[in-house]
């Protein structure tokens, strides 16, 4: 099904697999010889929006940026305290995330009327609640062949599309919005080279996940971008190929593009824009890093169970395995859960020959796709989803969508079979819409099944569990009333009617205003939209406290700060900090609110006796034989986390804002899961540290870590840190590094911020 191929390979005439030691590679060294790598369609994209010299620091300028209304209210404000003008390229803002998910009160619609009055003002683009999911909005009206755009939510994917997009933190959109660039090594590049045709009944999930299983454990393209070629694109239609897309953000790739064709030129002709259109192809011998062979033929109906979309298995291994495979699924779930108390009960969903789910959700960029909508209805047409526990809902990632389905009777379909068909949200995608029962297990065609993205909070001893699927095997469980069913084993039509786009929709409601700035106009503040707090610059020393060590194998962005309804308070930095690893290490927020107290007493040059003594402590240690006084001129005080492997998930920077608010003055890991979340680490200030297997066991909670000349060598040409654990009776030497960094980013963490760093050039 899915073949792993490390090193380099070429790729000839878009069809060929040529390995270095094969003899068309030995015999023309000419062609085939690692500067073929100019030959990847990433690669020249890339270049054309190259800004430096050379090919390997990239400084990227893209052609357009989105936001949702998780994230767009924190970027325009660290833009305004930054200068912003107005937005110098088209701003899309969507309002696809929070708008169900409101805890009571103004907290939502404040935002959204922030977020039009923003546009108003600088020149934007505000698509309205309801009216479309972030990533569909932007394949419908934005992406095109040979650009780049970058949006601050982890699934920005339109690579399908011609597109190489990429989620960042909201800091990377403020740096495009002041007209500055986005900085970066030039990434590997990985083919994913597609051969033969699906089987009836495998929808784009199965082919994702089938992905997702064979490459994330290994890190086979972490921070790369894949390269979807070969021939078996042209027998996957434009809905399948976007469904596979989105999804590859679970696998941590930086980015991906695909080949065109006339499919490609189909979809944005019927969408208004055929200028958009043009052929991408690799040249006669494009070179790899590597390459995954998946051959479609063999896909299987996949299903992710708890609580990773790694976590794969075909649906027949799954029910075949019985209760004996789910207590070992559950098992290993649980061990990812603080609370090992938890029950996830998922062997009790086995009867009747069958695992059991209590819903079926079809929702979002990945699963609210036109095709995957209409092949549910063609299955459950004429049927019914059953009365008793079973649920079955379904969100179209559109208005125009939703319209057409209307039109052409999908919809009449599945509501007269009993299925709930809702409006544009991406809410069950992060736990903030139909959440299942306490020990309920839902089946939904969504990009992540991470704990807690269903709705539940375990820290209340709620728990419940998804598993990720395609719409067509949601759709055949359905029908058998949550039986779990692979839509291999139904008889169905599969034919798709042909799509017509109405735009009226946007047309008669989306603001459009990029390049119609009105400086008259005035931005509304609700009253829950706070600005940053000020942030100091980097001291010469830095003294850290370890407020949380967190020795899981991987730390999700979602533990650092839970998403679901706690994201209603993200136009609050202080009130958002207040969850911070709440899921995951309750007492961090305490922990790192006092040594914040402590750091504001040394800035207002009181030294308190915690403060004192820690300073003394340090003193012996280090026989540094200061006075606390002078120790206190030129050494901060900061909280960090320690984690093996943290940022796993999605590309929102409050997981590192909201440590920053709290004081925190860097984080120590292993390695960083996504590049995303150590971006946001950097424009936040904080200090990115990795460090060794074996000195990660010298750190403790509540242990000191002394960083002497932490300023002079981050602005320095070594990238060795000398730090020191210590507590009483403990002095353990350890050796931190950062990593590359460019110069701005070295900048932006001497001077504190993002904020910080573009307030200095503005004096």
């Amino acid at each position: 099904m899915v073949t792993l191929i490390p090193g380099g390979v070429y790729l000839y005439n878009g069809t060929q697999i040529v390995l270095p030691t094969d003899s068309p590679a030995q015999e023309h060294s000419n062609q085939f010889n690692t500067d073929a790598y100019k030959a990847t369609m990433a690669y020249q994209i890339m270049m054309n929006h190259q800004t430096a010299d050379g090919d390997t620091s990239l400084r990227i300028k893209f052609d357009a940026l989105t936001s949702h209304d998780i994230t767009y209210v924190g970027i325009i404000q660290t833009a305004i305290a930054s200068g912003l003008d107005k937005f110098p390229i088209p701003y899309v803002l969507t309002n696809c995330h929070n708008t169900l998910a409101a805890v009571g009160g103004t907290i939502n619609e404040d935002d959204h009327v922030f977020g039009l009055s923003a546009v108003k003002h600088f020149g934007g683009i505000y698509v309205p609640p309801h009216l479309a999911v972030i990533h569909q909005y932007m394949r419908e009206t934005m992406a095109g062949c040979g650009k780049m755009i970058l949006g601050s939510d982890s699934h920005t994917r339109y690579g399908a599309l011609g597109t190489m997009a990429i989620g960042e933190g909201g800091p990377e959109l403020v740096k495009q919005l002041l007209g500055r660039t986005y900085d970066i090594q030039r990434p590997k590049v990985i083919a994913i080279y597609l051969e033969g045709s699906p089987r009836h009944g495998v929808g784009p999930q199965d082919v994702a996940l089938a992905i997702e299983k064979a490459v994330f454990q290994n890190g086979f393209v972490k921070n790369c971008v894949m390269e979807f070629v070969g021939p078996g694109i042209a027998s996957i239609s434009q809905d399948f190929r976007n469904g596979i897309d989105v999804m590859t953000t679970e696998t941590t790739c930086l980015s991906t593009i695909w080949r065109t064709d006339d499919i490609t030129k189909q979809f944005l002709t019927i969408h208004g824009r055929p200028n958009d259109y043009k052929e991408l192809n690799p040249g006669t011998v494009a070179y790899y890093d590597g390459m995954v062979k998946v051959d479609l033929t063999k896909v299987e109906n996949m299903i992710a169970m708890p609580f990773h979309p790694s976590n794969v298995y075909t649906i027949k291994e799954l029910n075949e395995g019985g209760k004996e495979l789910l207590a070992h699924i559950e098992h290993e779930a649980v061990e990812k859960l603080d609370n090992k108390n938890l029950r996830l009960q998922l062997p009790d969903k086995y009867f009747d020959g069958k695992v059991h789910v209590d819903q079926g959700i079809i929702v979002g960029c990945s699963g609210g796709l036109y095709e995957n909508i209409v092949a549910a209805a063609n299955i459950v047409g004429g049927k019914s989803v059953g009365n008793d526990r079973f649920a079955f809902s379904v969100y179209p990632s559109s208005q125009p969508i939703y319209l057409e389905l209307m039109k052409n009777g999908a919809l009449v379909d599945l509501m007269e079979a009993g299925t709930i068909v809702r409006t544009a949200f991406c809410g069950p995608c992060f736990g903030a819409g139909d959440t299942p029962n306490n020990s309920g297990l839902s089946a939904r065609h969504a990009t992540r099944n991470f704990p807690n993205r269903e709705g539940s909070k375990p820290g209340n001893g709620q728990i419940a569990s998804v598993a990720l699927m395609d719409a067509r095997s949601i759709a055949a469980t359905a029908i058998h009333h949550g039986a779990l069913t692979p839509a291999t084993e139904i008889d169905y039509d599969d034919t798709i009617p042909e799509y017509h786009y109405d735009n009226k929709p946007y047309m008669n409601k989306v603001y459009s205003g990029f390049q119609a700035a009105n400086k008259d106009s005035k931005i509304i503040y609700g009253p829950s939209i706070k600005a940053w707090p000020s942030i100091e610059a980097l001291n010469d020393n830095i003294l850290l406290k370890v407020a949380a060590y967190i020795d899981d194998p991987v730390t999700t962005t979602d533990e650092l700060i839970p998403s679901g309804e706690t994201s209603s308070y993200r136009s609050d930095p202080y009130a958002l900090s207040e969850f911070a690893l709440s899921r995951k290490v309750p007492e961090y927020v305490s922990r790192a609110k006092e040594v914040r107290e402590l750091e504001k007493a040394r800035q207002e040059e009181t030294i308190p006796n915690e403060l004192a003594q820690a300073y003394k402590l340090v003193n012996t240690a280090m026989n540094l034989k200061q006075s606390v006084e002078s120790l206190a001129k030129t050494t901060s005080v900061a909280s960090t986390i320690y984690a093996n492997k943290p940022g796993d998930g999605s590309a929102r920077e409050q997981a590192a804002s909201c440590q920053r608010v709290l004081g925190g003055g860097a984080n120590i890991a292993l390695e960083y899961a996504t590049k995303r979340y150590r971006s946001n680490v950097i424009n936040w200030g904080m200090l990115p540290f990795i460090t060794s297997a074996e000195d990660a066991k010298k750190i403790d909670t509540f242990d000191y870590i002394w960083i002497p000349n932490v300023r002079n060598t981050l602005l320095g040409t070594t990238d060795t840190f000398d730090a020191y654990v210590i507590n009483t009776n403990k002095k353990e030497k350890i050796t931190l590094h950062l990593g590359y960094l460019s110069d701005e980013e070295k900048d932006i963490i001497a001077k504190g911020c993002l904020i910080n760093y573009y307030a200095a050039e503005n004096n």
